[in-house]
């Protein structure tokens, strides 16, 4: 058996997978998202914008700040493991931060639905520790606690990542801005986030895509309106049946996924290159 057609028959199985499962589905949704009564047209585009306008900012800006917050924590975790002073907290860290990322996210949403309702664990232990009175009790389950939820679920894996390129940089750069009294905020801003900028737009990129397609956090924690498209997405089929207007909210969410994914790819061809 000739090379070429060994090489072929071991890259059938993946590409077989890739065919069926991404590109078959992908292509139904993009053809039902244009399918109307009388034809092909726009009218489940119209509909899905005078439905869920409100929605689609509310996504966009909920996922927006779960991005803002992910980087700033994964720089700050990814900062004190390489700068750290206090070899037992370092150690602590390192080992603690990595367990949200073997959490699924319908786990996630449960377990923040049970800590930041209003009679949950939150609110329970501040009122027994004085802190809160009953009556002054608020519920998180709203915008707030998707952030949260996203938060926490995504920064654990860009933190892995800004930590590893952190941890492979010239230490010499730092000992030498140490030697001559920089601070530790100084060396993380000024000459350790330039050097690792690239890692850390990738992560923060991954986890934008991956929590536009999060269903399972906004149905469990925001039980309100506005919400998240995936939910909206959900509602109309489990609810309708609308397929039509499901597919173009779907094709609404990969454009915006795919304007970030544009940067990621530009990214890798610069590395590339």
């Amino acid at each position: 058996m000739s090379k070429p057609i060994l090489g072929l028959l071991l890259v059938l199985p993946a590409l077989a997978v890739i065919v069926l499962l991404f590109m078959v589905p992908l292509a139904a949704s993009v053809i039902g998202a244009f399918e109307v009564a009388d034809g092909y047209g726009l009218g489940n585009f119209v509909k899905s914008v005078e439905l869920y306008r409100a929605d689609m900012v509310f996504t966009v800006l909920i996922i927006s700040l779960s991005t803002l917050l992910i980087g700033l924590f994964s720089i700050l975790i990814g900062g004190y493991l390489t700068l750290g002073e206090n070899p037992r907290a370092v150690a602590i860290l390192r080992w603690l931060y990595r367990w949200p990322m073997f959490i699924p996210f319908i786990v996630t949403g449960q377990i923040l639905r049970t800590f930041l309702a209003k009679n949950g664990l939150m609110n329970n232990i501040f009122m027994a520790s004085g802190v809160l009175s009953p009556e002054n009790a608020m519920s998180f389950l709203d915008w707030r606690g998707i952030v949260i939820a996203f938060v926490w679920k995504q920064t654990p894996f860009v933190a892995l990542l800004v930590a590893g390129a952190m941890a492979s940089l010239d230490r010499g750069t730092i000992e030498a801005a140490r030697n001559l009294g920089a601070s530790r905020p100084r060396i993380l801003v000024e000459i350790i986030l330039p050097q690792v900028a690239t890692t850390v737009l990738v992560g923060l990129i991954l986890s934008f895509v991956t929590m536009m397609s999060v269903l399972s956090v906004p149905l469990m924690i925001n039980a309100q309106t506005p919400t998240m498209l995936t939910a909206d997405i959900a509602f109309r089929i489990n609810a309708y049946g609308d397929y039509g207007v499901a597919n173009a909210l779907g094709l609404i969410s990969l454009v915006i996924s795919s304007v970030v994914a544009w940067f990621y790819l530009r990214l890798s061809l610069k590395e590339r290159a």
